[in-house]
């Protein structure tokens, strides 16, 4: 887990990122600047229960191109979610949160996780542990209209232009942040490079 001091505000960026891409990169990116992050953790995780596990690149090969993608300093590529021996979001940020006190954390997700959010194990749980950022993302820009989290959170939401002050919200409470879109999506990658993926 990356180093952090009270009272920062840290992004909590996860995902299978297979493989990481410039989209990703985006979205840290606008996170960084719209909420006021001192960090962001790019959480690479070790699996996902939504997805097929023969269809991830190696753990190994997944941290070393977000390393390789993700340079800005205050981009923290992790993926101590791998010691914690559960593959669950909701234990995740509980951790994460009984392990810093004093440190304001935001869960970020691209809008396109929505349709399937309410899917996740424990889904209300995680957006009653820290306030949650929406980036935007191609194909996804009303989502928030229709998915279960959003419809069922709505009296949370928190407007656009107090992004940069969501770190002091207490969860639940979320905001979708509209920007700079990119097409890209890691499944679009894989399938125009099949076996392309390092092995390492």
């Amino acid at each position: 887990m990356p180093r952090v001091e009270r009272r920062m505000i840290v992004g909590l960026f996860g995902g299978s990122f297979n493989p990481p891409h410039e989209g990703h990169l985006l979205v840290a990116e606008i996170a960084l600047r719209r909420l006021g992050l001192d960090q962001l953790w790019w959480m690479v995780t070790p699996g996902n229960p939504l997805k097929n596990p023969m269809d991830l690149a190696p753990l190994s090969s997944r941290i070393a191109m977000s390393e390789q993608l993700a340079r800005n300093p205050r981009i923290k590529v992790t993926a101590f979610e791998k010691t914690l021996g559960s593959p669950y979001t909701a234990l995740t940020l509980a951790h994460v949160k009984s392990r810093n006190p004093g440190v304001h954390f935001i869960w970020i997700m691209g809008a396109d996780g929505l349709r399937t959010f309410h899917r996740w194990q424990r889904w209300r749980s995680i957006v009653s542990t820290f306030p949650i950022a929406v980036i935007d993302r191609p194909g996804s820009t009303l989502s928030f209209l229709s998915s279960k989290m959003t419809r069922s959170f709505e009296w949370a939401r928190v407007d656009e232009d107090d992004a940069g002050i969501l770190w002091r919200k207490p969860a639940p409470a979320w905001t979708f942040v509209h920007g700079p879109r990119s097409a890209l999506s890691s499944t679009s990658l894989r399938q125009a490079r099949p076996g392309s993926l390092p092995d390492c």
